[in-house]
């Protein structure tokens, strides 16, 4: 691994997370597919030898419940479920160069050796822990068939994750007050002799890993919690039946804890690429044997993994840490939390079945905000950013120019590129190869969107229609440039939207596919002398569609309330709390006895956002009007700081910000939002480190 700027002399590899083989893909699955897919094509445009794999996510508790629940085996479960994501991920353009799964023979022994490698070195040993057990089914139990109480928020717990409260990793034996998901009755913790991979000795490597690491912050801030803190050994094992059989004859029917060899399929995938297209074109040794450039794209609920257990499995195992790991924001429903629950989603099939071409959904979600920011999907938005931009700045551009040059010229008039044009094009070409380099994936849009909004204006500003009898030559260098733009905006927005990519490219006589290969370069290369008559490539969302796709997203949302009951638990505590120092507090207000639900809670969106400007409202004692940016759009709110604050002083504070509030009239001025403020003093709610604008607080 280097840290050079790619493209490097080293092989690279892209990686997403695993889709886990238990569910139908919805549009916040997709856009880390998508993303990663952007990123390993923009990767070949500056001409880095790189492969995009990834795999099924075979196992773990949830397949067997559900397994079972269907009367099939959780192989049979799971790659049922396998085979609807390879045919569902290539119509949406994710262009996979081996998607493999976890139970495949090479999974199976790529982790069977590295676990080998681990015990060989020392860094395995065994352990006698409290295991869930279930008298009545007299059967120990697995994380997930165990839930509770998390020990360290008190929220609900599931086995191996406080997934409802603060997102810990749980050890088996930590849940508190523990039922068995098999009968619905309390279980209780019995003794068990369980293998556990010594991270606490490997935490002075990780501790400079994290600081080598690239990728996006929320990646390399939050792991340091652990990583700096106290590093506590992992369980690899877990009790059960459905997974990789711990190697040896001592593991007493013990299976592999799926975030052992889930990872590890990254490796299996990249061999299985490697033995097809042979070790001359891509050989997976170079990248995870001999320092290759490792990328690895994943939700943000998985960076502890990515970032803690993954690259301290690497290096004890004697593989290649990765060079950067970026993770990306959640995806939210007209701003409330996406529910698969409830149905409030937009499905992968359902968004294909209403006619929509895959690369209209692949500009959203990879240019609609920065990676790690979450993302709002309506509608509404979605219509607004196709019909703005791609309709009226990409395909306006695209259409208009080489529609004039085929009915004038019938094709490229022959004439230079002028020394303009040619340049603005080196420039998208570097703000390309820039926002590849910051792993940057709406910057690689940008680049194409930004040259398609000059090349409007270029075209504008000329006049070529005007030029035709009265300055032919001029009208010819004019279409010229026009036509050389619209090349170039095909080579640099192929990553982004590669099925339009390649009809544009066939529009100038290429081979559809070729596009997909062709680096930077083929920007400047001449377009062809001749080709045929253009069509336009994107269509505009008429607002009676989108009057329709709301109300079908409304009836499923209904549908699916009136059919689910609200599972979520409430907890109350008789005891009192102090405040570290051994005093009970009594100077502060009594916290409300009525409690919300988690779910009541995930309906706020709660955003970071900056302060762009700050200037008091005339007339009013405290009001004050902020232009607060909160990544996803600039919004006005109005806050009674006045008297409290500099506000002078205001524009660039990093503030928190509740963004679904209903807007408001304070003074006569609209207010869309509402920033949070603690005490008497309006003390500002901000951020330790550097999260962006628009990241949600959680």
């Amino acid at each position: 691994m280097s840290h050079d700027e790619f493209p490097t002399d080293r092989p690279a590899v892209v990686t997403c997370g695993l889709p886990y083989a238990n569910g139908d893909l919805h549009v916040g699955h997709l856009r880390g597919y998508v993303g990663a897919d952007v990123l390993n094509r923009a990767l070949r445009k500056l001409g880095q030898n790189t492969a995009y794999v990834c795999g099924s996510d075979m196992h773990g508790t949830p397949i067997a419940v559900n397994a079972a629940e269907e009367g099939v085996s959780p192989e049979e479960f799971a790659m049922g479920w396998h085979e609807t994501y390879e045919e569902t991920f290539p119509r949406f353009n994710v262009d996979f160069d081996n998607y493999g799964h976890t139970h495949d023979e090479t999974n199976v022994g790529t982790t069977k050796e590295i676990v080998r490698t681990l015990e060989r070195e020392g860094y395995v040993y065994e352990k006698e822990i409290m295991v869930g057990y279930d008298p009545e089914a007299d059967q120990y139990l697995p994380d997930r068939f165990v839930e509770g109480t998390c020990p360290y928020c008190g929220a609900k717990a599931r086995g191996d994750e406080c997934d409802e409260g603060c997102g810990r990793h749980l050890e088996p034996g930590e849940v508190e007050d523990p039922i068995s998901v098999v009968t619905g009755n309390p279980a209780e913790y019995r003794e068990r002799v369980h293998k556990f991979f010594r991270v606490s000795e490997l935490q002075e490597y990780l501790q400079g890993f994290i600081d080598r690491l690239e990728g996006t912050s929320n990646a390399r801030n939050q792991p340091r919690e652990w990583i700096e803190g106290e590093l506590r050994d992992w369980c690899i094992t877990r009790d059960m039946d459905w997974g990789i059989d711990y190697p040896g004859e001592d593991a007493d029917d013990l299976v592999l804890y799926v975030w052992v060899d889930a990872p590890i399929e990254y490796i299996s995938s990249t061999k299985q690429y490697s033995e097809r297209v042979g070790p001359d074109t891509y050989d997976w040794e170079e990248v995870w044997r001999e320092d290759g450039e490792v990328v690895h794209v994943i939700g943000r609920d998985i960076i502890q993994h990515h970032t803690v257990f993954w690259p301290a499995m690497l290096h004890a195992a004697g593989y290649t840490e990765p060079r950067a790991v970026a993770a990306t924001g959640f995806i939210t429903i007209n701003g409330k939390g996406l529910s698969t629950s409830r149905n409030r989603a937009v499905w992968a099939d359902e968004y294909l079945d209403e006619g929509f071409h895959p690369d209209l959904l692949r500009f959203y979600l990879a240019t609609n905000g920065g990676l790690q920011q979450d993302v709002d999907f309506s509608w509404e938005k979605f219509a607004e950013r196709v019909n703005s931009e791609l309709v009226g700045t990409v395909g306006n551009f695209l259409y208009r120019s080489t529609l004039f040059a085929e009915r004038n010229y019938g094709g490229t008039p022959d004439a230079d590129v002028s020394a303009e044009v040619e340049e603005r094009i080196e420039e998208a070409i570097a703000e390309f190869g820039e926002a590849v380099n910051d792993y940057s994936i709406r910057g690689v849009g940008d680049s194409a969107v930004r040259l398609a909004r000059f090349g409007n204006e270029y075209i504008q500003r000329e006049e070529p229609w005007n030029l035709t009898d009265d300055d032919p030559e001029h009208a010819e260098q004019v279409i010229r440039d026009c036509v050389q733009l619209a090349k170039a905006i095909a080579v640099l927005f192929e990553p982004i939207a590669p099925g339009k990519a390649a009809e544009l490219w066939a529009v100038f006589g290429g081979d559809s596919r070729e596009v997909r290969d062709v680096t930077l370069d083929a920007a400047l290369e001449p377009p062809a002398a001749e080709f045929d008559e253009p069509t336009e490539p994107f269509e505009k969302v008429v607002d009676e569609r989108v009057e329709e796709l709301n109300g079908k997203l409304a009836e499923r949302i209904e549908a699916s309330a009136s059919d689910t009951e609200d599972d979520t638990t409430e907890s109350e505590s008789d005891e009192a709390t102090d405040d570290g120092s051994g005093d009970v507090t009594t100077d502060l207000d009594p916290v409300t006895d009525e409690r919300i639900s988690f779910d009541d809670f995930q309906e706020l969106d709660i955003r970071v956002g900056r302060i762009e400007s700050a200037e008091p409202i005339e007339g009013a004692d405290e009001l004050v009007r902020l232009t607060v940016d909160i990544g996803v759009e600039t919004r006005q709110i109005v806050a009674g700081i006045k008297q409290l604050h500099d506000v002078e002083s205001l524009p660039g504070t990093k503030i928190v910000v509740v963004a679904n509030l209903e807007k408001a009239e304070l003074f006569g001025v609209e207010s869309n939002g509402m920033l949070l403020a603690a005490g008497e003093q309006a003390d500002l709610l901000t951020t330790l480190g550097d999260a962006e604008p628009g990241e949600r607080v959680e």
